[in-house]
């Protein structure tokens, strides 16, 4: 096969197992390539979906107008691994990963880096196998094996997670370690998927060095010949109620559980932390991921406001009082998710305020105060919108929103998500926050919802990449 045509289906098949399975792992994400096959080849682009649109400056002056990201030749098998951040190469919205090999000189991954990550870590060790699988098969040229490169990288999440926290253990000193990381995270995955008389499990499970127990403040210990297996999710699930919504932990070597413990805990200790329908993964006091559903993903689970943010910065409010007031729609956005229940904020930014339908109260609830801010997220569970306004108070509850027809709407998105849409269209002064139970957070605006997530195109069979130098040009 030539050799222009082996490199554009070896890509593509790259792109689209990268791209799909990225996008299992977070939201809906773009990959894109920047390479060169020998150590004097120009370089080549292959960005499908636009990922790397607007970074045309930093790219022409990194490898255009210089050849110091060429390097030196890697002898062997061996693949050099290259951070962008330290070779001077971070774009903004977008995390990078490159490589050095025989095979293949140079390559330089791409992927989007979302709003809300626990943390990119999972992510670089994805690109990293992408790195590494182009360089395998750039070796051996076996068309055969292409279908299964794509494959390959749709279903990394464990071991992208696994990956990470073995590298970051090593970095902190851990290089000899008796914790298996896989039949852990197998474990918390087990467990989390486990009612317990219809109830999902909820506590913090630890996994200390075997080392490092000597440490641990163990309430009770359990005797070594009746010491439960993690891989047991269901007696671990039933244990796990010994330590709900409380500072006790259950503690394991990564083997077995060996009892219950509380305060700071020894090492580089791993904890999952179950909170029923969902958990996090930590490492120390990293963020390393969350898991829901029998997967892990990239989420920290908490809300972006980012456009309700830039709204409120173009409003004549008192810096002070814009902050203040984001600081209320966050709390009261996020607990309302944590509730698993939606409702609907009617944010008044107007000098006047709009008279609303609904449950009026004879003194508005003043949210800068914690008890008051408690009432009204327990408001939030009644039908109906909360009318919050400029003054940062909450002036009425169970209100309703009407208005005509507006482009836009959809059905399948429900009252709260369309009311808003026609009531937004008819007052210019009013934000709503959409908190839906079983969707993402809507901000809109003037009849329109400026958090509607766009779809990309998919990658496709392409031709082969342009040189990086058209394309900047084009």
């Amino acid at each position: 096969m030539e050799t222009a045509s082996f490199e554009n289906i070896c890509i593509s098949h790259l792109m689209d197992g990268l791209c799909d399975g990225l996008s299992h792992f977070s939201p809906p994400s773009r990959a894109a390539l920047i390479y060169a096959v020998g150590p004097d080849s120009p370089p080549r682009i292959s960005d499908p979906q636009g990922l790397l649109d607007g970074h045309e400056p930093k790219l022409r002056d990194y490898y255009i107008y210089s050849n110091a990201w060429r390097g030196k030749a890697v002898p062997g098998r061996h693949l050099e691994l290259i951070e962008a951040a330290e070779a001077g190469l971070d774009l903004a919205g977008a995390i990078a990963l490159g490589a050095r090999s025989t095979p293949i000189h140079y390559q330089m991954w791409f992927t989007d880096e979302h709003p809300g990550m626990c943390s990119v870590g999972p992510t670089k060790r994805w690109l990293e196998y992408a790195a590494g699988l182009m360089s395998q098969n750039f070796a051996i040229r076996d068309v055969m094996s292409l279908e299964t490169t794509g494959f390959v990288l749709q279903h990394c999440a464990t071991h992208a997670v696994r990956d990470y926290i073995v590298d970051e253990r090593s970095r902190m000193g851990w290089l000899d370690t008796h914790v298996r990381i896989y039949p852990f995270l197998d474990a918390v995955l087990g467990v989390s998927g486990t009612q317990e008389e219809g109830a999902r499990p909820r506590g913090r499970l630890v996994v200390v060095e075997p080392g490092q127990l000597a440490q641990v403040r163990f309430i009770c210990r359990f005797p070594a010949h009746e010491q439960p297996m993690l891989g047991h999710r269901k007696h671990v699930r039933k244990l796990l109620q010994a330590v709900e919504d409380s500072g006790r932990v259950l503690v394991s070597d990564g083997e077995r559980l060996l009892g219950i413990a509380i305060g700071a805990m020894p090492g580089a200790y791993l904890t999952a932390q179950f909170s029923g329908t969902h958990g996090f993964l930590w490492l120390r006091d990293e963020l390393v991921c969350s898991f829901q559903d029998g997967g892990f993903h990239s989420s920290n689970r908490r809300a972006n406001l980012v456009h309700l943010e830039e709204l409120l910065l173009e409003t004549d409010m008192p810096m002070e009082d814009q902050h203040t007031l984001m600081q209320i729609a966050q709390l009261m956005v996020n607990r309302v998710r944590d509730r698993k229940h939606g409702c609907t904020l009617v944010i008044d930014t107007g000098e006047e305020r709009l008279h609303m339908s609904g449950q009026h109260l004879e003194q508005p609830l003043d949210l800068r105060d914690s008890g008051q801010l408690k009432l009204a997220c327990s408001l939030a569970k009644l039908d109906g919108a909360l009318h919050l306004g400029r003054d940062l108070k909450l002036h009425g509850f169970a209100c309703l929103m009407d208005g005509r027809a507006v482009p836009g709407e959809n059905r399948a998105r429900g009252a709260r998500y369309n009311s808003a849409l026609r009531f937004t269209a008819e007052h210019e002064d009013i934000l709503v926050v959409v908190v839906s139970s079983d969707r993402p957070v809507s901000i809109i605006k003037g009849g329109m919802e400026l958090t509607a997530a766009c779809r990309f195109r998919q990658p496709g069979r392409m031709a082969r990449p342009p040189l990086l130098v058209e394309w900047i040009m084009s």
